[in-house]
């Protein structure tokens, strides 16, 4: 079995994600930025994650980039997956080197089906003003963010210009302080599938909060969001037909819920195995 998880928002969370006061109890430092505690994760989710049943590989699967990744210190020293998925699955590390192969197959395949970085980019950026995006980044030479004031960000422009961009085969993304523009090639998704191939991995459950993670939790076998972030905004609104559950609670402690489902999960289909091989 699979267990592919987007991370902040999901598992690791920022000061101004955490959605419980700091001195909370429960909560340890997940990465640091220049020596300070940058994203913190619940401990009682860390100690289930490494405790997880031998037959799971937990794989974190995040649109950071590679050097944000590496970043995250809990996952470079106290839990090194063997897979990590990178910069919205443009890249994959495995063993702790990027697997130049898929890269290079992700960049041929979104040269094929979508509009040139620069087109989009000039495209999207008819609706982009100073007045409200702060700076903005080229990923990995993949994709866009933009960090925004989002109380500044004239909503319906930017959704309208959304769906003009997927046509031309990129994605729109906005999560709290920051906008992504994604080719729909670069996806979360396509690179799990990948992995679960070469490892004839099984199962796979998943979780996530955003409309970035809506391809790997559709395709997953069983899938969680925390009752946060853009996903459970999205259902809310009536504008997403979802087919899995969101957690009762929000923020950091929203992680401990998602670890007891994959539990679950795995009880529930070690299960279904024992009695057929009966």
């Amino acid at each position: 079995m699979i267990y592919a998880s987007d991370l902040d928002q999901t598992l690791i969370y920022s000061k101004r994600s955490l959605g419980v006061p700091l001195e909370s109890a429960g909560l340890l430092p997940a990465e640091h930025i220049d020596g300070a505690t940058a994203a913190f994760i619940s401990a009682q989710a860390l100690q289930l994650l490494k405790t997880l049943p031998e037959n799971i590989m937990f794989m974190p699967v995040t649109t950071r980039t590679m050097a944000q990744y590496r970043r995250i210190t809990v996952f470079q020293t106290e839990l090194v997956p063997a897979y990590a998925v990178t910069s919205n699955g443009g890249n994959i590390i495995v063993g702790g080197e990027v697997d130049r192969e898929w890269n290079r197959r992700i960049h041929a395949q979104v040269r094929r089906e979508g509009a040139d970085a620069e087109e989009a980019r000039q495209v999207f950026g008819q609706v982009l003003h100073e007045d409200w995006v702060v700076n903005e980044r080229f990923c990995d030479e993949l994709f866009y963010a933009f960090v925004i004031e989002r109380d500044r960000m004239p909503l319906e422009q930017v959704l309208e210009k959304a769906r003009i961009m997927r046509e031309m085969g990129w994605e729109v993304s906005i999560q709290r302080r920051k906008v992504y523009l994604v080719p729909a090639a670069v996806n979360k998704q396509a690179a799990v599938e990948h992995i679960r191939h070469l490892t004839d991995g099984g199962p796979v459950v998943a979780s996530g909060d955003s409309l970035l993670d809506r391809c790997l939790l559709d395709y997953a076998d069983y899938a969680i969001a925390p009752r946060h972030g853009e996903l459970y905004r999205e259902q809310l609104r009536d504008e997403l037909e979802v087919n899995y559950s969101f957690t009762e609670l929000s923020g950091a402690y929203a992680a401990d819920e998602i670890m007891a489902y994959v539990y679950e999960i795995h009880r529930i289909v070690s299960a279904t195995r024992a009695s057929f091989s009966e």
